[in-house]
Formats: structure tokens, sequence, C-alpha cells
């Protein structure tokens, strides 16, 4: 399994909802996992997910009313079990599949990503549009949530999950060469490819956190 959040509101703020969810991610793992292994089903995991962030949605979104204060989070999760994954997904993370070729698996949910669907709006006008870091879904901002749930048979090679900070200064084409199946040959070189090209992404100016995890998939 594994998570990747962008917190919102402030250093402390986009931090506090970020980590609420990670940890119950995290006890979810600890605790409910084994149980769903006795009758695995991707989709049923998926949709307990999907419940889970729409209760931390109410709990974050209510402690932030309480205080005067906004603040949320993004969630992009993968669990894998076998040869099947599910992704769960809020926000504008992304998770990649990474093998032959470079393919975004979950789309952003964002007014730019949704003009652009539209055909109202270009990818090259949505890099410069004021609008572009807009989210249309946010954990703990949004009145009502509706996560991305999307169950898929796992492919050889590398999936990556990514904040926008990291991916938002470097090319597909970077990414691909930076991170594809002949160059992730273990734990050490994908780490020094993403030290490199996390270096990279720093050195063309990107203010946005940096996040990113990749996992290899193989079996016999």
């Amino acid at each position: 399994m594994a998570v990747v959040c962008d917190g919102m509101g402030g250093l402390e703020k986009g931090e506090l909802a970020s980590a609420t969810v990670i940890r119950a991610f995290l006890q979810w793992f600890g605790e409910e996992l084994a149980y769903e292994l006795e009758n695995l089903d991707m989709r049923v995991i998926g949709e307990k997910w999907s419940l889970m962030l729409k209760e931390l949605n109410v709990r974050i979104l209510e402690y932030g009313q309480a205080r005067g204060i906004s603040l949320g989070t993004t969630f992009t999760g993968i669990l894998f079990v076998g040869e099947q994954y599910v992704i769960v997904h809020v926000g504008d993370t992304r998770a990649y599949q990474i093998g032959k070729d470079i393919r975004q698996i979950t789309a952003d949910q964002t007014f730019v990503a949704q003009e652009i669907e539209r055909g109202d709006m270009t990818e090259e006008q949505a890099k410069t549009d004021k609008r572009r870091n807009m989210l249309l879904q946010c954990v703990g901002a949004s009145d009502l949530l509706n996560p991305d749930v999307l169950v898929g048979h796992t492919e050889k090679g590398v999936y990556m999950l990514c904040s926008d900070g990291f991916r938002n200064e470097v090319t597909k084409r970077e990414i691909f060469d930076a991170f594809n199946p002949a160059k992730s040959v273990n734990g050490e070189a994908m780490h020094a490819n993403a030290r490199r090209l996390i270096q990279l992404v720093k050195e063309r100016q990107e203010k946005d956190n940096i996040s990113v995890i990749l996992i290899r998939t193989d079996w016999e």
C-alpha cells in the first residue's frame, strides 16, 4: 500500500489535514487488511476507502469550521494484492504506470482538467491559467466528497504516486527516462533517480510540496 496526500491551508493546517488522513489509512492497514484478504474483493476495499475519506472529510471540515480556518488535503492511495490493484483518488495528486511508456491512471479533479475535457481549454492554456490550482474536490474542504475508485490488473513495471509539485516542472518524457523499468532495477537505483529528478524540479524553481513514491511490480 502507498498513499500520497498534499495538504492545503498553510503549512501547519495542511500538515494536520494530510497527517490525519495518513494515520487513518495506516490504522486500516494494520487492523483491517488481514480480514479483507480472507474474502478478497478489491472493489469492496475501494468503496470502504471511499467511505473512510467521506468520514474524514466531515471530521476535518467540522474541525476547521469550529476554529474558523480552512484546511484540507488531496489523496491518492493504491493497494496491490497479487496481480490486482485498487486506487482511490481525490484532487490533483496522481498515479502513473510506467512500462513500455508512461500512462496517467488518475484524472485530476481540477477546474482546468474539467475545462480541457469539455474542450473549452487546451493543455497549453491550462499551464498558465490562474485557476490551474483550483480543486473541484478536497478532503476536508468539500461539502460533498465523491472519490474516484479504480480497480485494475497490475502490469509489470513501475507505479508512481506524486504530488503536483513533483510533476509540474518536468515532462512525461523526463519522468519516463528516469523511472522506466530498465532504470528502476533496484531500490537504490530508484531512490537515486528520484533524488536526481527532485533536484531538477527544484532547479526549475518549483515552490510547491514535492512528494513521489515509486513501486516496482514484478512476479514470476
